[in-house]
């Protein structure tokens, strides 16, 4: 047994730079686990930063000294930001308590639909059964807005950090942009002056979280922004609230687009019934879908590491239950950093053997 332990050793961990990637590896897993929620105002910063940097890289491209393209890029990143918290949310809070509102009178239609399954499939399913799921969904709801309502007085200490973060997030952000270099080259003087390996692992990640993170981001816009537009025109209720969970529904692949076709579907069911006006809408939040895996994301992610769809779901379960919505968004690069983590450990190895 020991002599397989040093084999692995041996071949996993014989260099230093091995053991110290390790080190970091776990170091940083433990204080996600720990201490995530504490600094996330700092990678929210961090992702704001990285998807800044994009435009600020543009303004350089166009001619402009670096000092005015990050304060242009800090300025049109806090009108978005601002306009975002006043105008938006606003609108979809006014959407989401309206629909609490209407909830109940949605499950008594729903009862209503049903109660004819019954006598067209009796040997499938029962009016006993209809009642207790319908019973229990009833519950479940009561439940829930009695959960907002706590929550929201509960929650009324924690405005004046939501305040503080919508003061310290922008700063960040240009400090993040400003100091860019500085504060990267702080960081890696702790780092051995020679690091091949780490060194080629961060230029692979560090590009590949540059461009998910505003791929990701643009693509949030688009989908969520063409949403919105096509179910407004439709006049589809609560417009708003149902695009701005179809544009977040593409941070989780595969899982987001599914769960967020039941509150489209049952919004635009409730509201017309089985007519045109449906079928208008589904057909609408079909093609919006199609372009979105077919088109607009080869687009914006052509760059990216090809990963397995289970890779990618393993990926988002595991990265979701440590480090909860970041690790869900973050799933993919991710993944793709222990993949390229799991090629270069031997690559090193064999590199210092030849």
């Amino acid at each position: 047994m020991i002599n397989i332990f040093r084999k692995w050793y041996d071949r996993y961990l014989s260099d230093e730079e091995s053991v110290l990637l390790l080190v970091i590896l776990v170091v940083s897993l433990v204080l996600l686990a720990a201490v995530g929620q504490i600094f996330t105002p700092i990678f929210v910063a961090v992702v704001l930063a990285y998807l800044m940097q994009g435009v600020a890289n543009q303004l350089y491209a166009w001619g402009l000294s670096t000092r005015i393209g990050v304060w242009v890029a800090t300025l049109m990143f806090t009108s978005a930001f601002f306009a975002f918290i006043l105008g938006l949310l606003p609108l979809v809070w006014r959407q989401l308590a309206s629909l609490a509102r209407e909830a109940p009178a949605m499950v008594e239609r729903g009862r209503a639909a049903l109660s004819v399954l019954p006598e067209k499939y009796p040997a499938i399913i029962t009016q006993e059964q209809i009642n207790l799921a319908m019973n229990s969904v009833q519950g479940d709801m009561a439940q829930l807005g009695q959960l907002l309502v706590t929550k929201g007085f509960s929650s009324i200490p924690g405005l004046l950090a939501v305040l503080v973060y919508m003061v310290l997030t922008p700063l960040m952000v240009f400090f993040f942009l400003k100091d860019r270099d500085q504060i990267l080259g702080w960081a890696t003087s702790f780092l051995p002056a020679e690091r091949p390996m780490l060194s080629r692992i961060w230029s692979e990640m560090n590009l590949q979280f540059a461009n998910y993170v505003r791929g990701k981001v643009i693509e949030i816009i688009l989908v969520g922004g063409v949403s919105y537009a096509a179910f407004a025109f439709l006049g589809l209720n609560y417009a708003a609230l149902l695009a701005l969970l179809v544009g977040l529904s593409v941070i989780i692949p595969y899982i987001g687009a599914t769960l967020v076709t039941i509150p489209v579907v049952a919004v635009a069911f409730f509201q017309w019934g089985i007519s045109p006006s449906f079928y208008w809408v589904l057909g609408a939040y079909a093609v919006i879908q199609l372009l979105d895996g077919n088109v607009l994301v080869p687009l914006l992610f052509s760059e990216a590491v090809n990963l397995h769809p289970v890779a990618i779901i393993v990926a988002v379960l595991f990265f979701g239950g440590v480090w909860g919505v970041w690790g869900v968004f973050f799933a993919i690069p991710l993944a793709t950093l222990v993949s390229a983590i799991v090629s270069a450990w031997p690559t090193a190895r064999n590199e210092q053997q030849t």
